[in-house]
């Protein structure tokens, strides 16, 4: 379809203008999924598994948190994520959960939503799943136990079993904080939550995985395609 990518903005409850690129399917009804990059990243980390995705029949929205990119502006302050504090990255939260409304609006309901977060953007994504368990399946891509005091040990307990939930997993050897967070992690996740776990040959971190892990994208737009088009 033609101009199927469109450059969005919308404001956070807290009057944060997120700007994100929507990637859009032929089906408006298609499974979504919110794409959170790492940081110092931007949204245009996601765009080539964004496209991936979509061709896969996934709609996808991939967004500037706030501090970076063009999500710059709240009421007119300039926001620059490396001054904030570790409060103010935990109000990235706000964007998450604008940007989901925004699949909302569309008539999307939450079991058909997806979240692929990397690094912090891991944190944030377990997060908003395990407050909304009807959200069915989350990537984390080198998550960390405590990214900016967003702490993943007590979100992972509180998954969704009896196969409501399931959880991708990924990081390598040489980013060994990431690594060692996936074990523990996996360990602590109830059971009945459906884990895919890759501990990668490597040191890269968050999306920069996929230029050294060929398969991964291939690898994690089927675990998606399995939960969604089953």
């Amino acid at each position: 379809m033609a101009n199927n990518i469109e450059t969005i903005n919308f404001k956070t409850s807290d009057n944060v203008i997120i700007v994100g690129d929507y990637f859009k399917t032929a089906d408006p009804k298609a499974p979504a999924v919110l794409l959170l990059h790492m940081m110092p990243a931007d949204r245009f980390s996601w765009t080539e598994l964004a496209k991936k995705l979509q061709q896969n029949g996934f709609q996808c929205l991939a967004i500037d948190l706030r501090g970076h990119g063009e999500s710059r502006d709240q009421n007119g302050k300039h926001l620059n994520y490396r001054n904030f504090s570790d409060l103010e990255h935990q109000s990235s939260k706000f964007d998450v959960d604008r940007s989901v409304k925004f699949f909302i609006e569309k008539g999307i309901k939450l079991e058909n939503i997806s979240i692929i977060g990397a690094s912090i953007g891991a944190n944030l994504a377990l997060d908003f799943a395990v407050g909304h368990n009807e959200i069915k399946a989350v990537v984390l891509l080198s998550p960390g136990l405590n990214y900016r005091g967003i702490l993943t040990e007590p979100l992972a307990k509180n998954l969704k079993g009896d196969d409501g939930q399931s959880v991708f997993m990924a990081a390598t050897y040489g980013d060994e904080y990431s690594a060692d967070s996936v074990k523990k992690l996996s360990k602590i996740i109830p059971k009945g939550v459906k884990k895919e776990i890759k501990i990668l040959e490597g040191k890269a971190h968050g999306t920069d995985m996929f230029e050294e892990n060929l398969n991964l994208e291939n690898e994690l737009i089927s675990w998606l395609k399995f939960i969604y088009f089953k």
